[in-house]
């Protein structure tokens, strides 16, 4: 029996066969006309805690999205038929220089976004998500939207220790320099032993809402969607997702895992729950493949990128 052609994802080609971009969509640095850009941003210079390899994540997660058939079972949406996706390539890196990599980010990030699509970004280490959130910022003042935005963290770590640029301290300089509005900043799936006793504190001073694993087990996946959703309310919203939010039984490849996260299914559960938000851009970091295994964490990846893809195309329906 012939299998039916599905157009958006390659036509008549098989998940092992082609060019691997992001589900099969247009590879071109031309966007005009294009709604959604995913990016590669492959550094892992600013992984300093424990273990790297997270430049070879979005090779992976875009290998691993060819798995896709394309049309979500709830949502009844297919987002490469209802958006025009384009998989830009990779930035620039500067793998010796951390400063030269991030403002290298923020300039060819910001060209991205000068062009008009969203920008959906493949990391990486969390390190790049501060380049990404100036580029956000940039083109927000841009287009007139003042402000900061809200933030919506998923991560197994807060990364607002005081320090020098690098993935543990990402979010701590996002809110001094005004790129993010701590209260409308959640942190979700936060565990894991401490440096201090008052670590967890460190972000709830800055005035971001912490949402430890323990707190999300006992509230339930439902409540912790409705914290969320009441945290960031209708203000323009980033996602930043730390694969390791998700427990490593179902996510082993990342930099610095931590037992005791959600499940797979969870993950896609919150992902689904920021339905109808206000969604301006997200980044997906610390898919580290030579410590996957059978590529299951780099899967769960593009799978929740294709459920924010998902929610972008309900959002411009």
């Amino acid at each position: 029996m012939a299998h039916p052609v599905n157009p958006a994802l390659g036509g008549h080609l098989l998940a092992y066969s082609g060019v691997p971009t992001f589900m099969r969509q247009t590879p071109t640095r031309d966007l005009r006309g294009v709604d959604v850009a995913i990016v590669g941003v492959p550094f892992d210079s600013g992984a300093t805690s424990f273990r790297g390899g997270t430049r070879f994540g979005p090779r992976k997660i875009r290998e691993a999205s060819l798995a896709l058939w394309g049309h979500h079972p709830i949502h009844g949406v297919a987002p490469a038929e209802a958006l025009a996706i384009a998989d830009y390539g990779d930035v620039a890196i500067e793998m010796a220089s951390i400063d030269k990599t991030m403002a290298n980010i923020t300039a060819e990030v910001g060209a991205v976004l000068a062009q008009g699509p969203m920008v959906v970004a493949l990391g990486g280490d969390h390190s790049i998500s501060l380049p990404l959130l100036r580029a956000q910022a940039a083109a927000a003042r841009n287009a007139g939207h003042g402000g900061p935005l809200a933030l919506v963290h998923f991560d197994a770590h807060t990364d607002v220790e005081p320090g020098d640029y690098e993935h543990g301290t990402v979010f701590r300089h996002a809110v001094e320099e005004g790129l993010i509005d701590p209260a409308a900043t959640i942190q979700v799936g936060i565990r894991g032993s401490l440096y201090f006793p008052d670590d967890l504190n460190v972000a709830r001073q800055l005035g971001i809402r912490v949402l430890t694993i323990d707190d999300c087990f006992e509230m339930g996946i439902p409540a912790v969607v409705a914290a969320i959703r009441e945290t960031v309310g209708d203000r323009r919203t980033y996602v930043t997702l730390d694969i390791d939010a998700a427990d490593p039984a179902f996510a082993p490849g990342t930099g610095t895992p931590e037992p005791g996260g959600f499940s797979s299914y969870q993950m896609l559960q919150l992902m689904r729950g920021l339905k109808g938000l206000n969604l301006v851009g997200m980044d997906l970091v610390e898919v580290s493949p030579p410590y996957d295994h059978a590529d299951i964490t780099a899967l769960l990846a593009a799978n929740l990128v294709f459920e924010y893809l998902c929610l972008i195309a309900l959002n411009r329906a």
